[in-house]
């Protein structure tokens, strides 16, 4: 990593906790991933060699910046889809400052319509840290979408373990799914689409 990204990534990780702590509304805040969490992406996507990854919630582009490093250096690229429009300006500046913006395709939409006309088998690696309510809703293309052998990863799995209850018992009744929790930064969901 060069020195530039690492006091890029420092920087976001500081604006992301001072945003969090003086924002009472949810919509407002940066809701960052953890700096393990950040770690623990860069490591799936090389290992799984996943080039074709779909980030679910981009919000202000730190987690963008983990997966598109690692996704840079095995000839990847990330699809990043995000609501608001002001985390989309602010990811859009960070991803020109990282350098790694010819990596990252930013999408600024509904993830659920995104979703409906994304095509099947389309991606090798999908991180979701959006609203985990609607997780359940998605899964029929969320599951569609991810190739054979393909990774999902959702993000709070513990520090949110209610809100995911239900999307979680949805993938682990799924016999497609092999599935496990990690007990990084707020909990990660790990589920792999078993090859036919």
């Amino acid at each position: 990593m060069s020195d530039s990204l690492a006091a890029l990534k420092a920087e976001l990780e500081d604006f992301g906790k001072a945003t969090d702590r003086a924002t009472a509304a949810r919509s407002g805040r940066m809701l960052n991933i953890t700096r393990d969490t950040g770690e623990l992406l860069s490591v799936l996507v090389r290992v799984t060699a996943a080039r074709r990854i779909l980030e679910i919630g981009t919000s202000n582009g730190y987690s963008t910046i983990w997966l598109a490093e690692a996704a840079s250096a095995i000839d990847g690229r990330v699809t990043t889809v995000e609501f608001a429009d002001s985390k989309v300006g602010l990811a859009r500046a960070n991803f020109a400052r990282s350098g790694l913006a010819p990596f990252i395709n930013l999408i600024h939409g509904d993830a659920g319509r995104f979703l409906q006309h994304a095509g099947q088998d389309a991606y090798d690696l999908v991180f979701l840290d959006s609203e985990r309510p609607e997780y359940p809703g998605w899964w029929p293309r969320l599951r569609g979408v991810l190739r054979p052998g393909g990774l999902m990863v959702a993000d709070n799995a513990t520090s949110h373990a209610a809100e995911m209850a239900p999307f979680v018992a949805l993938v682990n009744a799924d016999p497609q799914f092999t599935t496990c929790l990690v007990p990084v930064g707020n909990g990660e969901y790990l589920a792999v689409k078993v090859a036919p």
